[in-house]
């Protein structure tokens, strides 16, 4: 496992890449059947979805049986780390690595606070009145809206959020108030085209309840070693090939011509990051046994009561 801070130009920190080789399917897997995704924590069911024949939506069963895989976190702890996200995502992936209920398999990771939710706020509603609207309702089942939320990659639980009063929200309100407020967790599945919400239910219900926008750490998969490798390669050649021309520029037209460097350079700069953190999409395992076996489990864990994407049926 090899772990490595990514920065801009200026020295900024803004994410952790994880190089994972676990040899293993995850603890927190994805296996598929068709249009349905089945989402199990060391074999146990945890959410069960199926998309529309239109693909306007996804219809989805969750069970209380998630886990999640960070321990409770202290007060002290977010006293500690308050503004040092780079010491959050360090301290996740860690326990994330060593939770056998985490969704890391083999490939490259980024643990990031820049998080596209971050940015979509467009309309300047009340952080309180925003978030709350990114949070996909319905408990035990409920619906994904493609259509009306297309691309807004809303935020799906996989526990139900505690109220307002509840004694863990209330703990995290003050943390909230006072800047200490921990980072809350979410994988990005592209199968559901959303965010799962792994750690920090009750922190994100604070932050809902103070109006404040609550910090994140955004996981998702990033391309792996061999498409990084090729990727920097043409890179750099186009970066020579560019310092290459303006060489011939200067010479036929004279030193008045820049080098080139501060032209390609940032170019070649933001080629290289987005290598190393753009979004690639998520991993899921073959169900075995299929559409039937999805059924079968949807049968169980329902007894019967979700009639969603013919869960029910034989």
């Amino acid at each position: 496992m090899r772990r490595t801070d990514i920065t801009r130009d200026d020295g900024t920190w803004t994410g952790l890449s994880v190089e994972v080789e676990a040899g293993r399917r995850p603890g927190l897997c994805l296996f598929s059947a068709g249009r349905r995704l089945l989402l199990a924590q060391q074999s146990c069911p945890v959410l069960l979805t199926v998309v529309d024949e239109d693909f306007c939506g996804v219809e989805f069963w969750r069970t209380d049986a998630y886990r999640s895989p960070l321990p409770p976190l202290r007060a002290e702890t977010g006293r500690t780390l308050a503004g040092r996200p780079d010491r959050w995502a360090h301290r996740f992936v860690q326990h994330l690595l060593d939770a056998p209920g985490s969704p890391l398999h083999d490939g490259r990771w980024l643990l990031s606070p820049e998080s596209p939710l971050l940015r979509w706020n467009h309309s300047r509603r009340p952080e309180a009145e925003f978030w709350a609207s990114m949070l996909i309702e319905g408990h035990p089942d409920g619906y994904i809206d493609w259509f009306v939320h297309s691309g807004s990659w809303e935020i799906l639980p996989l526990r139900p959020m505690p109220d307002a009063d509840d004694s863990r929200v209330k703990a995290y309100r003050k943390q909230a108030r006072d800047g200490t407020l921990p980072p809350v967790l979410l994988w990005w599945v592209s199968g559901l085209d959303c965010h799962l919400l792994l750690d920090g239910h009750a922190r994100l219900a604070a932050a809902i309840a103070e109006s404040a926008v609550p910090p994140l750490l955004h996981l998702h998969r990033t391309a792996p070693s061999d498409e990084v490798a090729a990727g920097t390669e043409q890179a750099v050649r186009r970066y020579e090939t560019e310092l290459a021309r303006f060489t011939e520029l200067r010479a036929a037209h004279g030193h008045a011509v820049p080098d080139g460097a501060a032209i390609a350079g940032p170019d070649l700069a933001r080629r290289l990051r987005d290598l190393h953190t753009a979004q690639r999409p998520s991993w899921a395992w073959p169900l075995p046994g299929g559409e039937e076996q999805w059924r079968c489990v949807a049968r169980e864990v329902t007894a019967g009561r979700w009639s969603g994407g013919g869960g029910t049926s034989g």
